[in-house]
């Protein structure tokens, strides 16, 4: 049966983002009844994000990776310099979660520095062999859901936390964690506002923080406030919230200031502070 118009323009976005011939693109589309995302998502997968086999897609890889690396780098690494010059290679800002997203593809332990193991092994599971344009198409993929794929964006934020603390540390600095955080809650991330009423979320955390709080940002206090956020932009009255749940105390202490604010009819954000 001829594809409708629809269809055809599904399939050709397909190819574009994936690289896949005509009938594979046709088979993962119709597989998913043509929903972009899943298909996409299968695609990549099921390892068909690369003709070559695994032995062949990590030889390649390997060799993209010793292509990158400067002979004065550890033999196993990618420098801050290569490193900051790939990752814009391949679609990435270094101001926004885009950075974040291939950072946790490739498995990197800090922002500066790409381990040969990560590399290969992530891009590897992906589906993906070494040719920066394949990688740049899958980047660009991901970039593109990050704001409605709750566990993509989920995924990568929590992994910001491990590629953006000093490997020595259990724990972000809070001026690092604000930074972060701010790469995070805006696009291509995915923006801290509430969703019936736009109430800016990120900047009252933001005010919170600076006006509250001088201690370090753990693992669990960066990943529950990525909960919290993902609840309170859907609903803004924060009744998910209970005061006898397991919210660190700093979250707490945040609904307590929210509330009060919002009674007092202040949710004027300081712009000074």
């Amino acid at each position: 049966m001829p594809l409708s118009s629809a269809h055809r323009a599904a399939v050709a976005e397909f190819i574009g983002i994936t690289g896949a011939t005509e009938k594979v693109a046709q088979r993962f589309l119709k597989n998913s009844s043509y929903r972009m995302d899943e298909a996409v998502d299968s695609f990549y997968s099921s390892g068909a994000g690369g003709s070559a086999p695994s032995a062949s897609r990590e030889s390649s890889l390997t060799k993209q990776f010793e292509s990158l690396r400067d002979p004065q780098d550890d033999k196993d690494k990618i420098g801050p310099e290569n490193t900051m010059t790939y990752l814009q290679s391949v679609g990435a800002s270094l101001e926004d979660a885009s950075m974040f997203v291939i950072l946790e593809i490739v498995k990197a332990e800090t922002i500066g520095e790409i381990k040969k193991d990560g590399f290969v092994s992530g891009w590897a599971e992906a589906g993906v062999d070494g040719n920066l344009a394949s990688q740049k198409k899958h980047v660009a993929n991901l970039v593109a859901r990050l704001p409605k794929d709750k566990e993509l964006f989920k995924k990568v934020a929590k992994y910001a936390f491990v590629a953006g603390k000093e490997p020595d540390q259990r724990a972000l600095a809070l001026e690092n964690a604000m930074l972060y955080w701010t790469m995070l809650f805006a696009p291509p991330g995915r923006p801290w506002v509430g969703k019936q009423t736009g109430v800016d979320f990120f900047a009252l955390w933001t005010q919170f923080l600076k006006d509250k709080w001088t201690r370090t940002v753990s693992r669990d206090m960066w990943n529950q406030t990525l909960l919290f956020a993902e609840k309170s932009a859907e609903d803004e009255s924060l009744s998910f919230w209970n005061p006898e749940a397991s919210w660190p105390n700093v979250i707490d202490d945040f609904v307590a200031w929210y509330k009060a604010r919002s009674e007092a009819g202040a949710m004027e954000v300081d712009q000074s502070a």
